[in-house]
């Protein structure tokens, strides 16, 4: 990474300082001094060294480094997939670092909507039923689950294929049922993790614009974890972690330019409540 000059430096400083202060009553994540150990004694790793990170509702994220630097463990984590070791970590204002696991599930479902590199779509199961599944668990009637699902499918640009097979679909298609799953049960966070890393560069301009989309169309919050500096560079802030810890937190200096769009992939889904 080239040095930065001083002043640049401290301007960027001074936005990260900006963004820690305020009312906080548009804060989704306020992670404080976060650690992650796995193991005992001489086997134990330090996964995460102290990290702090507070995200205001309506960002987009990206999250970048290199492998062993404590990024997926952090996605982990933020997904409320683990706790932390030592730490605090709210979640739309909620302490959620010390919660049972059944808990940890709850706000899984009602708060964070996953979205995989693998796209971890049910194979015998239809681009529907695949997207009805969080609603199922979520306690939503058969009728609004059924009419949700028609209407998120419909606007990532699916409702062609609503009764397809994942191996009906191609990757990028896949993705776009993934990301209608994550939208099902309205959670105010995206989180996802390597999202373009199995699909070809016309395909993965696509998901991105659609990740665009929703973010500036509909205000959701969007976090993703890359090692590619050209996914990255289409969110709004970047930040860096090695060795467990942020090294790097800036706005982004060059956005991904925003391709015209065909049909509904091409911005944010239409969806009434």
């Amino acid at each position: 990474m080239s040095r930065r000059a001083p002043a640049d430096r401290a301007l960027q400083d001074d936005a990260r300082a900006a963004r820690l202060q305020g009312d906080g009553s548009d804060v989704l994540i306020d992670v404080r001094d976060m650690t992650k150990v796995y193991g005992t004694g001489e086997m134990a790793v330090h996964a995460l060294r102290g990290v702090s990170l507070t995200v205001r509702r309506g960002e987009f994220i990206a999250i970048m480094g290199p492998s062993g630097s404590g990024k997926s463990t952090f996605m982990h984590l933020l997904g409320c997939l683990d706790r932390p070791t030592s730490g605090t970590y709210r979640l739309a204002g909620q302490e959620v670092s010390r919660l049972s696991r059944d808990e940890l599930a709850l706000v899984r479902n009602k708060q964070i909507g996953f979205v995989f590199q693998s796209f971890n779509l049910l194979a015998r199961t239809t681009a529907e039923e695949n997207v009805e599944l969080p609603m199922v668990y979520a306690g939503v009637p058969a009728d609004r689950r059924a009419r949700r699902a028609v209407e998120v499918l419909n606007g990532v640009g699916l409702g062609n294929r609503l009764d397809h097979l994942p191996s009906e679909l191609s990757g990028g298609q896949q993705q776009r049922v993934a990301i209608a799953r994550a939208l099902a049960n309205r959670a105010p966070m995206l989180l996802a993790d390597e999202p373009t890393g199995n699909l070809d560069s016309a395909s993965s301009t696509e998901i991105m614009t659609l990740f665009r989309g929703l973010n500036r169309d509909r205000g959701i919050t969007v976090v993703i974890v890359t090692h590619d500096v050209g996914v990255a560079a289409w969110a709004k802030r970047v930040v860096t972690f090695k060795d467990g810890l942020i090294i790097d937190d800036r706005l982004s200096q060059e956005a991904a330019p925003t391709p015209e769009p065909e049909g509904p992939a091409g911005g944010a889904p239409e969806v009434r409540p």
